[in-house]
This record gives structure tokens, C-alpha cells and sequence, in this order.
């Protein structure tokens, strides 16, 4: 199969990814994915897994865990979303020892074009029969590139994979794998026409990835609503929890900006511990030299100087909160030009109060998907909120158009801050101008 049409047989499935508003308890069915995967012979029962759910941070997270499990050694299996450019990056095989597999070097160990033809070539048959019989509807893209990735990592003989979940967590087709360890991070109000309106609600979504008595849970610090809900998950099915500690002083010194990064390179810490304890040796120094090279492309990254252009896919007010401390804290500049983009089922208004006092010009854009908000959208709510100056705000069409005006506005001693959503930052980051 060539890859292109790959690409258009992977598109074909339904991506609520790209939808801003769907019914997601009927949407999402784990038995469909269940089923499906004891058709292909259950491949992610032929790894260890790492499963991480949660609000903010996920991605990073899974970062620092992936590459502490690599330099201690281990063929280590990367499953996020979602992707900045290229949907290859959401698989990735960190090679034991440092080896490098692949040619990236934002994203190592990518799925190589080949290989992800392959894998739908030799799925597709089963896919087909499946959907064509399935008790509970067809798959959807997601399901199928998650049952791609768990085949794949078999094939490749990984011996740990670390799994982002998609939404939630409960109804996640990733939740189909029995984790050794799992992971809670920081939960916050997300996705609340899907996950629940209440930090209860969406935590007791996101705690359905604690399944049973043999799993090991590490939850980073907690708001105490999410965390009576997690710890009294524990007790009902009897999984071992661990708390990180808020007021952790880790010494680590990870390449990714942030004292947020602090927090998620502890949890990632604290997973490596958890395994030490069944027996899987993780020392000191995998962990420090791990945490020291994790690298999580579009995540308070730097991409450029003079100006600097900074990239991060914040997309709740949570996080947004944690990148204008991260500003304020870590960059010296004359003025801030925001390129400010966000898909339609956020909370803008939260969203443009926290960023956009920050900003003595603001470039309101849009990414190239259906579930982005329009500018006039944005437009509104950046006057109702205010901008805590009288920061002049543009309008563009693309973010091509957006970037242009950002460079052509800014001097060398300005910041260009690019975030709302990663649909922006991937944009951002890819065009060529």
C-alpha cells in the first residue's frame, strides 16, 4: 500500500478529534475496541504498560517517563496525541540504550512511512470484517491508530510501552491495555460538555483508567475535589496509590521550560521508584539523565531568537495560567506579540483573561480544522475581557498569515508567543515563510 493512500484509508474512519461537539458516551465504547483487539490477537498484552491520563501535562509526562525508561535501557514504546504536523509522531520507538531509530529529531523513533503503510495494509482486512459485523458500531480513527500502534510495538519487541490517553479515560481505546503502573496527572475543567461540568465528574472519567488490585497509581498533585475521587477509587478496587508531593524540590534539570516541568519530571520520577519496587531496576542516574534529554516538541518550546518565538500548545486555563507564570518568570523582552488561536469548545473567555494582559499586540488566527474558533469569536472575547492595556489586536485568516504579521512586527528584543492550541503551534511551526 503506498502511503498516500494510507493516509486517505486512515482519514475515511470518523476523527472526533476534529469534531468540536459529538455525544461522547455513545461515541465512545471500549468493548468495540476490546473486541477488535481479541480479533488481532490482543497485541498489547505483549508489552508492559505506563498509562497516563489526566488534564494538564500528559504529554510531558509520558516524555519524561519514555526516556528515563530508555536510557535504563529499555526498547521503549511512545503512544500520544495529539500530533503538531505529521500523525507518525504520535507512534514512536525510543531505542534501548540511546540508539537512535529514525531520523527526526523533534520526534526520535517516529513511525517511518514504510512501517505505518505496512501496519495498515496487514490491519486493514480484519478492520473491514470488523466493521462489517461489529456489535457495537465501526471504529474510529483513533481506535484504529491505537490498535496500529499496539501491533506495531509488538511487532518491534518493545519491552515498555508509555500510553497518552485520547479524552478522559474510562471510555479511552487505550484503557483496553492492564498497566503496570498508571498515572494521574494534574486534572483540571476540560472538555466539560463531554468529561462533566465538576472536577469530580471529570475526575472520576479520568480515574477510570484505575482498573484493579495490581496496578500501581501515582498521582501528581491534586485539587482535593479530583483527589478524593482518585483515592477512593483506589480503595474500591484496590490498586497501591502514591501521592507526589506538592511542595516536591526535585534536583532534576530537564531541557523543558517550566517550573510545571518540575512537577511532571517528579511524577515521572516517582513511576520509575514504583517499577523499582516489582523488581524492574531503574537507577539514580537513568532517571536524571532521562528527565536531562526528554525533549516534548510544542511545549513551551523555543524555536527561535532574537525575537524569541515561543511555542506552546496551552489550550485550558489551567495551563494557560502556567505558561504566563513561565513567561513572566523565564524571558526578558520589550513587548509580547501573541499569536492567539483556540478550538471552538474551550474557554475562551478564561483563556483570553489570563494571556492576553500579557500582550502589547495580539493576532487573533485559526488552524485549518473545523473545531477551531473564528476570529470574531476571539475578537469578542478578547474586548470583554480587556487586554490590561491598550494592546492593538489583529485579525488573520490563516496562521500562515498570522505568522507573517508576527515577524514583520516584531524586533529582536520582542517575544512572539504562539499558543490556544496545538492545531496552531503544529501550523505555526511547520509553515515556511
Amino acid at each position: 500500500m503506498l502511503f498516500l493512500e494510507t493516509i486517505k484509508y486512515l482519514e475515511s474512519f470518523v476523527d472526533y478529534e476534529r469534531a468540536s461537539f459529538w455525544p461522547y458516551q455513545k461515541a465512545l465504547r471500549p468493548e468495540r475496541m476490546i473486541d477488535f483487539l481479541s480479533v488481532i490477537k490482543n497485541p498489547q498484552n505483549s508489552f508492559r504498560s505506563i498509562h497516563v491520563a489526566g488534564t494538564k501535562g500528559k504529554g510531558s509526562t509520558c516524555a519524561f517517563i519514555a526516556y528515563i525508561l530508555r536510557r535504563a535501557g529499555f526498547k521503549t514504546g511512545l503512544y500520544t496525541s495529539p500530533h503538531l504536523e505529521d500523525f507518525r509522531e504520535r507512534i514512536r520507538i525510543l531505542g534501548a540504550r540511546g540508539k537512535v531509530q529514525g531520523v527526526s529529531k523533534d520526534f526520535e523513533g517516529m513511525i517511518s512511512r514504510q512501517d505505518l503503510s505496512q501496519q495498515v495494509a496487514k490491519l486493514k482486512p480484519a478492520i473491514e470484517k470488523f466493521n462489517r459485523h461489529s456489535r457495537f458500531g465501526a471504529l474510529t480513527f483513533f481506535e484504529v491508530y491505537t490498535a496500529l500502534a499496539f501491533n506495531y510495538f509488538k511487532e518491534k519487541k518493545i519491552d515498555f510501552a508509555v500510553l497518552e490517553t485520547g479524552l478522559g479515560g474510562r471510555l479511552d481505546a487505550t484503557n483496553a491495555v492492564n498497566a503496570l503502573v498508571s498515572v494521574i496527572t494534574p486534572i483540571s475543567l476540560e472538555h466539560t460538555d463531554k468529561l462533566g461540568r465538576t472536577l469530580k465528574a471529570i475526575a472520576r472519567e479520568k480515574a477510570g483508567i484505575i482498573k484493579n488490585q495490581k496496578q500501581i497509581i501515582i498521582s501528581a498533585p491534586q485539587e482535593k475535589d479530583a483527589q478524593e475521587v482518585i483515592r477512593k477509587k483506589c480503595r474500591e478496587t484496590g490498586a497501591k496509590l502514591y501521592e507526589v508531593c506538592a511542595k516536591i524540590q526535585p534536583k532534576f534539570r530537564p531541557q523543558l521550560l517550566g517550573q510545571h516541568q518540575l512537577s511532571n519530571a517528579a511524577v515521572a520520577a516517582a513511576v520509575a521508584e514504583a517499577l523499582s519496587g516489582k523488581g524492574i531496576k531503574i537507577n539514580k542516574k537513568a532517571i536524571q539523565r532521562g528527565i536531562a534529554s526528554a525533549i516534548w516538541p510544542g511545549r513551551c518550546e523555543i524555536i527561535r531568537k532574537q525575537p524569541f518565538i515561543v511555542l506552546d500548545g496551552a489550550q485550558n486555563v489551567a495551563s494557560m495560567l502556567a505558561l504566563a507564570k513561565t513567561v513572566k518568570q523565564g524571558f526578558k523582552y520589550n513587548k509580547l506579540i501573541l499569536v492567539l488561536g483556540v478550538s471552538s469548545d474551550k474557554d475562551i473567555a478564561g483563556i483570553c483573561k489570563v494571556i492576553c494582559p500579557l500582550a502589547g499586540k495580539i493576532i487573533l488566527t485559526q488552524a485549518n480544522t473545523p473545531r477551531a474558533a473564528s476570529v470574531d469569536r476571539l475578537a469578542k472575547a478578547v474586548g470583554a475581557q480587556g487586554t490590561g492595556q491598550k494592546a492593538e489586536v489583529i485579525k488573520t485568516k490563516t496562521v500562515r498569515e498570522a505568522k507573517k504579521k508576527a515577524l514583520q512586527a516584531a524586533n529582536k528584543e520582542d517575544l512572539i508567543l504562539v499558543t490556544g492550541s496545538l492545531f496552531v503551534v503544529g501550523e505555526f511551526r511547520s509553515e515556511k515563510l
